[in-house]
């Protein structure tokens, strides 16, 4: 180790325990190098120095205080920053726009309560774009979300503060959200591993509803272990959550300790959208992958179209729906952002019976679907199509450009939200300008232990941790 956030998330934890490392420590390390980088990299909207200096003393003085340190809780005194989609008692919450620039939050998201009781530090709340609609981290409330790997191009969305933090040694690890790929499409182009765990996993209350299950919390980190660690903090159900994952057996920490097996996996290329192009980059990733797996002795094959064209208008129903549920005050929709603004729009135009008729045909695909994806133990897919975009690339244009734009950039995330299934990012390949590429595995419904294992392979067999984005030394 030459700097602290060289660390693990993981071995951070157990230096805390045996006192090589001190809670204060950490938390002053961090608070320092955000000082230092955040105005370059966009990762925090709101850091919170104090509470987490405060939090810090508390953490070393119950080490100093326990019979047995082995025996606190797993992230006991290491820093985790929050999203700014969610809510945090005490501690200011925009949701990356200026509607709510003053508002202070008034109760823990029960994800929060979970990283609380793991005796995680806040060091603050990671930039998001408006309401978390777009797939880019650009907006009035902070400056842009960039990848330290070029500070020209965007950190993704929308996550996008949460993947700069972590990729550019700003936070060990990070809690983020997915609803269309927002943990996947940052964690892809910053380089990092992440997690967007089967739908009910984690409970989303108390605040944000969960009615229509597309979007869950989940983990990004720079390795394995350590999102499989966050993911067993956070997940849990909680009274009131209107969907349950299927029960998994140990940790999922224990699944990147343990070898896969011989696994089937099917791949595919082949967006849903059909003015989608994947980019010979993420076409090199993703063939680059299949040869690793079936190196590692794994059976892959070519997956037949589950899913076509004709699901993305119902898909944008929803998302457009989505749009209308955080509240606006009248006289306030001034201050929204024009792709916003847009999307309500469209939401509030949509009848009852076009939503219901969205999931209905949502429905019939994913019951056509299941019995095919469920033949395999994951499924391989670029995680995105194309490099990371340049800064602008979308928010520079008109809502319907920009979202169009989005949809090329993206066309295979979204479909693991509307199924609710596992799927994970990994960070296998980089380009020749040095651009890092992601791959995604899905897995079956419950199915993260598998996808963890096959993660934890592929992080050995090809391990990225050393490779890290000049500014990790600043």
């Amino acid at each position: 180790m030459t700097q602290i956030h060289d660390l693990s998330a993981t071995r951070m934890a157990a230096a805390v325990r045996t006192g090589e490392v001190f809670p204060v420590e950490l938390a002053d390390h961090y608070l320092a190098r955000i000082e230092r980088l955040n105005e370059q990299v966009g990762a925090y909207v709101t850091v919170t120095a104090e509470r987490a200096r405060d939090e810090a003393r508390q953490a070393e003085k119950a080490v100093q205080d326990a019979a047995d340190p082995a025996e606190l809780p797993p992230l006991h005194g290491v820093p985790v920053p929050v999203k700014d989609l969610n809510m945090v008692a005490g501690v200011p919450f925009t949701l990356g726009s200026r509607v709510y620039a003053g508002l202070t939050g008034f109760a823990d998201d029960n994800v929060v309560t979970r990283l609380r009781r793991a005796g995680s530090v806040l060091l603050g709340k990671s930039s998001a774009p408006e309401f978390g609609l777009p797939c880019y981290t650009e907006g009035d409330v902070a400056p842009p979300a960039r990848t330290p790997w070029d500070l020209s191009r965007s950190a993704g969305g929308s996550s996008g503060g949460a993947a700069a933090a972590v990729a550019s040694g700003l936070a060990p690890v990070a809690q983020g959200s997915d609803g269309g790929g927002s943990i996947r499409i940052p964690s892809s182009v910053c380089g990092l591993f992440g997690i967007k765990p089967t739908r009910g996993r984690i409970s989303h209350g108390p605040i944000v509803p969960e009615l229509f299950g597309l979007s869950t919390n989940g983990p990004i980190a720079r390795t394995v272990g350590d999102a499989a660690l966050l993911l067993d903090v956070m997940a849990g159900p909680m009274p009131g959550d209107l969907y349950a994952a299927p029960p998994v057996e140990g940790t999922f920490a224990s699944y990147a300790e343990r070898p896969p097996g011989r696994l089937r996996i099917a791949r595919s290329r082949e967006p849903a959208l059909p003015d989608a192009v994947v980019h010979p980059d993420c076409v090199a990733a993703y063939e680059a992958a299949s040869e690793l797996l079936v190196e590692l002795g794994h059976e892959v094959v070519d997956m037949p179209p589950v899913f076509g064209p004709d699901l993305v208008p119902h898909f944008e129903t929803l998302w457009a729906v989505m749009a209308t549920i955080t509240p606006v005050p009248d006289g306030d929709e001034h201050l929204l952002q024009p792709l916003t603004h847009w999307l309500r729009a469209r939401g509030e135009a949509t009848t009852a019976p076009q939503v219901l008729q969205a999931h209905a045909v949502l429905q019939g695909a994913l019951r056509a679907a299941f019995p095919v994806m469920d033949g395999f133990d994951a499924i391989l897919h670029p995680t995105l199509a194309q490099p990371p975009a340049p800064i602008g690339y979308f928010h520079d244009q008109e809502p319907v450009e920009n979202f169009e734009r989005q949809k090329r950039f993206t066309p295979f995330c979204a479909m693991y939200n509307i199924s609710g299934q596992p799927a994970v990012t990994v960070p296998l390949h980089w380009n020749e300008d040095g651009l890092p590429i992601g791959i995604m595995l899905a897995g079956r419904l419950g199915g993260e232990g598998t996808l963890i294992s096959l993660s934890a392979q592929l992080e050995e067999a090809r391990p990225w941790i050393g490779r890290t984005p000049d500014i990790w030394t600043a």
